[in-house]
C-alpha cells in the first residue's frame, strides 16, 4: 500500500501527494514509541506558487536548524513534508478530520504519544487551533512539542490547555524576551552535554519527553553537524540569540539633519 495518495488539490496546477497515514516515526522516536508530525522548516513553497513560513518566530535558530540538513534534505523527505504542509493549507478541517480519525485506530489506543513537529512550528492562529481541537477530542493520547510562539501560545493556548498537551518554550527565538524562565518551562541548545551540565541544566538525552517531563530548565546538545556547531560555537542558541539584540539595540542610525 503507498503511503501517499496523489490528489488535485483547489489552486494546484499539478496534483499534490497527499499523505495517507500522516503520523510518522523518525528513528530516534521510534525507539521510545514516540509518533511524530513534520512540517517543513522554517518557509516552503507550495506548488501553487505561495510560500508558507512555517517558524515565524525562528531566530538564530534558523542557521543551525537540524531539520534544514542530513536526511531532511533528501527529496523524497522534503515532499512528504511538503505534501504534510500542502493538505494544511488547502484543507485544515479536512486534515484535522483526518488526523482525528487516525488517532482513533487500534494502533494508538493506549499510552500514546505524539510529537507534533520535529521540524516546523505552530505557525498559524487556525492550524494552532485546530490541534488544540484533536488533542481535546483525543484524551487517550499524550501530545507535546518543543515551540518559539511564545506569544501564539500565551494568547491562544495558555488559556485553553488540552491536559494532554505538554509543551516547553525553546529559546533560540525572535520572541525569547516574552518568557520568564522561573514560570515558563523553558529548554536551550548546548554546544555539548558536558555543558549542559556544567551550567545546572537538565538533559533531555535519554528520552526526548523528558523535554516536557523531567526537571527544568532543559539543556540539549547540538546535533552533529559540522557547519552548524561552528556557526553556534560555544554558545547556547539563548545566548547567541540575546547577544544578537544586544547589538541591534546598541545601533544608533543617524538622524536626517534638518533644513536650514
Amino acid at each position: 500500500m503507498n503511503e501517499i495518495d496523489a490528489l488535485q488539490l483547489p489552486g494546484f496546477a499539478t496534483p499534490v501527494r497527499r499523505p495517507r497515514r500522516l503520523l510518522t516515526q523518525n528513528s530516534r522516536l521510534k525507539a521510545i514509541g514516540v509518533y511524530n508530525w513534520t512540517l517543513p522548516a522554517l518557509r516552503a513553497r507550495l506548488p501553487d506558487g505561495q510560500t508558507i513560513t512555517t517558524c515565524p518566530a525562528a531566530g538564530v535558530c534558523a542557521a543551525v536548524c537540524y531539520a534544514r540538513a542530513g536526511a531532511y534534505t533528501w527529496p523524497s523527505v522534503r515532499q512528504r513534508h511538503l505534501a504534510n504542509l500542502a493538505y494544511v493549507v488547502e484543507d485544515l478541517t479536512g486534515w484535522e478530520q483526518a488526523m482525528r480519525a487516525e488517532l482513533r485506530q487500534p494502533r494508538f489506543a493506549r499510552d500514546t504519544w505524539v510529537r507534533v513537529h520535529d521540524s516546523g512550528d505552530f505557525w498559524s492562529d487556525p492550524y494552532t487551533e485546530a490541534w488544540l481541537a484533536i488533542m481535546n477530542a483525543s484524551p487517550h493520547v499524550q501530545f507535546y512539542a518543543y515551540t518559539k510562539e511564545v506569544l501564539r501560545f500565551k494568547r491562544i493556548v495558555e488559556p485553553a490547555r488540552p491536559p494532554n498537551f505538554h509543551w516547553v518554550y525553546s529559546l533560540g527565538g525572535k520572541e525569547d524576551t516574552e518568557l520568564n524562565p522561573a514560570v515558563d518551562r523553558v529548554a536551550d541548545v548546548f554546544p555539548t552535554e558536558e555543558a549542559i551540565h556544567a551550567a545546572g541544566w537538565h538533559s533531555q538525552k535519554d528520552d526526548d519527553r523528558l523535554a516536557v517531563l523531567g526537571p527544568a530548565p532543559v539543556g540539549m546538545s547540538a546535533n552533529n553537524l559540522k557547519t552548524q556547531k561552528r556557526r553556534q560555537g560555544n554558545r547556547t542558541l539563548g545566548e547567541w540569540q540575546a547577544s544578537l539584540r544586544r547589538r541591534r539595540s546598541s545601533v544608533r542610525w543617524p538622524l536626517p539633519a534638518k533644513d536650514p
